[in-house]
């Protein structure tokens, strides 16, 4: 493992990527996952912007709807360690992080990693488990590292989570902590198929599996000639005053009892610096700022018990509210590119 975050080092500060190449390696990428989530580029497209800026996914929808077919199709793409968690009630925290196991013959513990050491990471039903499992993650999300027993044990790069999970009106889910919905970059909903893609669902996976037929377009290097591209994406000062403006609002709005988080706007630039690159960019302007605001701020706010109480606390009220913000917050007026 401490190869690995060695090589990743010297790849990010000599790998070249040409502006062209990027354009070829994301297209393909996002080619080969729309042959698996057919009509959801927007759902596509923010998985690919969460891998590119270093995050982590968060998918909640109803059961059914690809959630974990979405999650399945990314890693497929990559060839790069892929590791599946089933949350589960009776998950423990060991089983994400691994444990020391005494070796009779050496006569010491060996450190036996988890299924989290792994450069993608599908934590299936993350909400199924109970809150002392969840938090196995938070280090590992946060720090891409694990500590067990006082040694810490660092983490493939590059590293990503992509959990699903179901609403909470669910039966047997539990509610995740508001430090573990921070760790994730963008939350983002896959919704019904249309019924020209339903229709066309029903005849291509009665007799085969399309996931079979995906082929990876890229390793882990190249995923990190990619990251390392889209961090060289400019921006300018008033574009980050606009971003930190937004994220104070949301700390001030009457209607919030918790908003945006330091770690919110560093995630909100970071992807903008992503969704610019996929535009072909090489700097960020305020509509890369908006068009991100709801997916990577929305999951972190948490309404007054006032407005729950009048019925408008649901992630309605909390989306209404960040579109209001965009169309009252000054946009500036040069970004600076």
């Amino acid at each position: 493992m401490e190869q690995t975050t060695t090589s990743a080092t010297d790849d990010r500060t000599t790998a070249p990527m040409s502006p062209s190449a990027f354009a070829e390696l994301t297209d393909g990428i996002l080619t080969e996952v729309s042959r698996v989530i057919d009509g959801k580029p927007d759902a596509v497209r923010s998985a690919l912007v969460v891998l590119l800026a270093e995050g982590h996914l968060l998918i909640e929808d109803v059961p059914g709807v690809g959630k974990t077919m979405l999650a399945r199709a990314l890693a497929a793409t990559v060839d790069a360690t892929v590791r599946r968690i089933q949350f589960t009630p009776d998950l423990l925290p060991g089983d994400v992080t691994g444990v020391s196991v005494f070796n009779p013959v050496e006569r010491e513990f060996e450190f036996k990693p988890g299924a989290v050491f792994a450069n993608i990471v599908i934590a299936d039903e993350i909400n199924r488990s109970s809150p002392k499992t969840q938090s196995a993650l938070l280090e590992a999300m946060e720090e891409g590292q694990v500590t067990v027993d006082g040694r810490t044990h660092p983490l493939p790069d590059p590293f990503l989570v992509v959990a699903t999970q179901n609403p909470l009106e669910m039966e047997g889910t539990y509610a995740l902590p508001e430090a573990q919905r921070d760790r994730f970059m963008m939350r983002i909903s896959m919704g019904y198929p249309d019924p020209a893609a339903e229709v066309q669902m029903l005849r291509e996976r009665d007799t085969a599996n399309p996931l079979s037929a995906l082929t990876p377009v890229l390793d882990a290097r190249r995923v990190r000639e990619l990251i390392s591209w889209a961090r060289r994406v400019h921006v300018s000062a008033p574009v980050e005053q606009y971003a930190v403006a937004l994220a104070q609002a949301t700390r001030a709005h009457p209607d919030l009892r918790l908003g945006a988080s330091p770690r919110a706007t560093l995630q909100l630039v970071r992807a903008a610096k992503v969704w610019a690159a996929l535009e072909g960019r090489a700097f960020v302007i305020p509509d890369d700022i908006s068009a991100l605001l709801v997916p990577v701020f929305a999951h972190r706010l948490i309404p007054t018990r006032a407005t729950s109480v009048r019925g408008r606390g649901g992630p309605d009220t909390v989306t209404a509210i960040l579109q209001r913000l965009i169309a009252t917050v000054p946009v500036p007026l040069s970004s600076g590119a």
